[in-house]
């Protein structure tokens, strides 16, 4: 099915089951510890060896020798693999580095080789019994270092231009020019990157945490040189994936060759020292901001620069995205550099670009509007757009944006917002709040599913789309019971399997409105065929409490499938519906904190997020969603920093007692407000993403919350209390 235009006589409008706030519906197997995650798959592959990952202890260079005799010797090892005897190995499509490293390192913690062994116990003795002499080289590590030799990469749209911006900025009679930093940051998940492989012949079967299975098989495939059809990944349940398990990683890959060296079963999971170094990470970025505008307070000029680093054929990081859209302007500039840097791979984190571009650009207008002497949601209000800046010809298939601002306004009691910095206290803590815009935009893309009348009457869904906490075995649950007319609790949606239809995948914010329009599609070819066997008309047919029904006769669903199963399979497609319409979702977050007048700590008081974006399929999982992003921007915001050795190349604090994130403790009230809103053009679910939205602006909101109550402003993210401290105000 192509989508080009708003849907008549839309099964999905009836909303008898879709938007209802229904429970997870694998909530019970979670909580109850039944629902078996890539590590715990022991039916599927049972007499598993385990597999224990050696990382290199240098951050470039070669490995000139390694021994692995000893290694081999020890009690309980069944296999050694490296790469020396690992076979030819090809580099996947969305890594950086070689995946098993050897003999060049590309960077630290790399992985090197692979022990297995008959338990895990016996695989890591036997693992530190591995000899490895290196050849070291200096690398590069230091961002501001390198940033001058930063280059224009020749891919990823690095700048957009409108009108004359050098000329706008130096005729505005307001201005400013700042920078800001983000740091590097880690996923930080609770599962960590898992898997179990099992050859039969020569097929290769691996169980696994990936969050994008059609991505992860062809790239398995590619980097063992076997066809794709001669591997399937199953991932029916994930705990937890923000971007890091976006891609194939090295204990998929080490876990199908160990597998093969071993002839069984073998699971091998990252130990958490290594996740932090041998997977992907957020980089650190370097961010300057023009501003110029009129003294009414309109925009006149904006230009927005940023510089990241990664390894060599790596991407920046997309930290513009958001300001070619957000705000108006007539003389307009974004630009990305890259810089080569020998750290570990940077890729995707929950919402690449906008979540540290926002951390930036929200913060600079809170400055301009405070140069401005303007209130801060007043300024954002009067430079919204209807239509792309860029191309003004283009407009938005959706945007409440300002409706977001002046709901949050209200609800947060923002006109008790003290101005002046320093002005409120409570006791030892003074008192601020804050305000950012939330921006992130719609992607769509093509999905597939296949749905089955069952000869019960229930209905099975299968499709490879992935659930990593999201709620997408409810939502797509949901789509096939307002379809078929039936309960949710006669749907059956099974996931994550690569045998199953293409899905979208969880990513981008674009898994929840593409995936359930491919169940859709697959349920209309369905009707259809329901229809025509009861012998209705299919255009005229409606589908209520079990029955399919044409002007007063009605069939049970049961008595149509009696003579056997009725498959249907079908995808969405969307064309060139994004070159017709800017799609994006907005939003706005409301922070007030208290920082301590004595030892600056800081402490979040209470949040509210205002979103808009499409219908909400699952109001309570889309709460679920936003309350945890908020609670990552916090983290963002004052805490979350991987610290970088400068002079051995590596991430210091890896693991989850240096690296720092928030608790329950940490976030005493959130509130979510959905904005009634249905986007028709984003898809027949007329939907959009939310996950990534209630994360991009929150980092700013606390930053902006934290000036007002001190007076401090800091630039250098995470605000901590050191930064804070020497400029306290004298209030005592």
């Amino acid at each position: 099915m192509k989508f080009t235009k708003p849907a008549t006589n839309n099964p999905i409008d009836r909303m008898q089951v879709v938007g209802k706030p229904l429970d997870r519906i694998d909530g019970a197997l979670k909580t109850t510890g039944l629902a078996p995650y890539a590590y715990e798959q022991h039916k599927a592959a049972p007499n598993a060896a385990y597999g224990y990952v050696v990382g290199s202890a240098i951050a470039k260079g070669r490995i000139v020798s390694m021994d692995i005799t000893a290694a081999r010797r020890a009690p309980g090892v069944i296999a050694v693999v490296n790469a020396e005897n690992a076979g030819t190995l090809a580099k996947g499509n969305f890594n950086t580095a070689k995946l098993l490293g050897g003999p060049e390192i590309q960077h630290y913690h790399q992985a090197i080789a692979l022990v297995v062994a008959e338990t895990f116990e016996q695989a890591r003795a036997a693992a530190s019994l591995v000899k490895v002499e290196y050849a070291k080289e200096q690398g590069a590590y230091d961002l501001a270092k390198a940033k001058d030799a930063a280059t224009i990469p020749e891919k990823h749209d690095p700048v957009s231009k409108a009108g004359d911006f050098e000329k706008g900025f130096a005729a505005a009679p307001v201005k400013i020019d700042l920078t800001y930093t983000t740091p590097d940051q880690s996923h930080a998940m609770m599962e960590p990157h898992a898997s179990i492989a099992s050859w039969d012949g020569d097929k290769v079967t691996v169980w696994t945490s990936n969050q994008m299975i059609a991505w992860g098989k062809k790239d398995l495939a590619k980097t063992l040189g076997i066809p794709a059809d001669k591997v399937r990944l199953v991932s029916p349940y994930i705990g937890g994936g923000f971007g890091g398990k976006l891609f194939l990683r090295s204990e998929a890959l080490l876990a199908a060759l160990g597998a093969r060296a071993a002839q069984r079963p073998v699971k091998v999971a990252l130990q958490r020292a290594l996740i932090m170094n041998n997977t992907t990470h957020r980089p650190a970025t370097i961010q300057r901001i023009r501003l110029g505008a009129n003294r009414e307070g309109r925009i006149t000029a904006i230009s927005h620069e940023s510089w990241s680093g990664d390894l060599p054929d790596g991407a920046p990081e997309p930290a513009t995205q958001q300001t070619r859209l957000l705000y108006r302007g007539a003389d307009r500039l974004t630009q990305l550099k890259l810089a080569k840097l020998d750290l570990p791979e940077a890729n995707a984190m929950r919402a690449p670009g906008e979540a540290p571009g926002m951390m930036a650009l929200e913060v600079a207008i809170d400055e301009m509007a405070e140069k401005l002497k303007m209130d801060p949601v007043t300024f954002r209000v009067i430079n919204d757009t209807t239509v792309d800046p860029e191309k003004p010809g283009r407009k938005f298939s959706a945007r409440r944006y300002v409706n977001c601002l002046r709901t949050g306004a209200d609800k947060f009691g923002w006109k008790e917002r003290k101005a002046k910095p320093a002005s409120v206290r409570d006791g030892r803590w003074l008192v601020g709040m804050g305000v950012a815009s939330a921006f992130r935009n719609n992607i769509v893309m093509t999905s597939a599913a296949r749905v089955r009348l069952e000869t019960d009457g229930s209905v099975t869904v299968e499709t490879d789309m992935t659930d990593i906490g999201t709620g997408s075995y409810t939502i797509i649950a949901q789509t096939a019971a307002e379809m078929l007319g039936l309960p949710v609790e006669r749907v059956k949606v099974l996931l994550g399997d690569s045998d199953y239809p293409v899905s979208a995948g969880s990513g981008g914010q674009w898994g929840a409105n593409s995936s359930t329009a491919g169940v859709y599609a697959a349920c209309v070819k369905l009707r259809e065929q329901i229809a025509q066997k009861a012998g209705l008309d299919a255009a005229k047919a409606e589908f209520t409490g079990g029955s399919v029904n044409v002007g007063g006769k009605a069939v049970d669903l049961k008595q149509v499938a009696s003579g056997g199963a009725i498959t249907a399979e079908d995808k969405i497609e969307f064309g060139d519906l994004d070159k017709k319409w800017q799609q994006s979702t907005f939003g706005a977050h409301f922070v007030e904190v208290g920082v301590d007048v004595d030892t600056a700590e800081i402490r979040i008081r209470r949040m509210l997020a205002v979103c808009a974006a499409g219908r909400i399929l699952n109001p309570k999982t889309a709460r679920s969603q936003v309350i945890g992003a908020m609670t990552m921007g916090v983290g963002g915001a004052i805490m979350e920093e991987l610290a970088v050795d400068k002079r051995i190349g590596f991430f210091v604090n890896h693991d989850l007692a240096g690296y720092e994130v928030p608790v329950h403790a940490d976030i005493p009230h959130q509130e979510v407000i959905f904005i009634d809103e249905t986007d028709a053009y984003s898809s027949p679910m007329k939907a959009k993403g939310v996950g990534e939205l209630g994360l991009c602006g929150v980092g700013a909101a606390v930053a902006n919350a934290i000036y007002n109550a001190t007076g401090v402003r800091v630039r250098d993210y995470p605000v901590t209390l050191d930064k804070l401290l020497k400029e306290m105000p004298d209030v005592a």
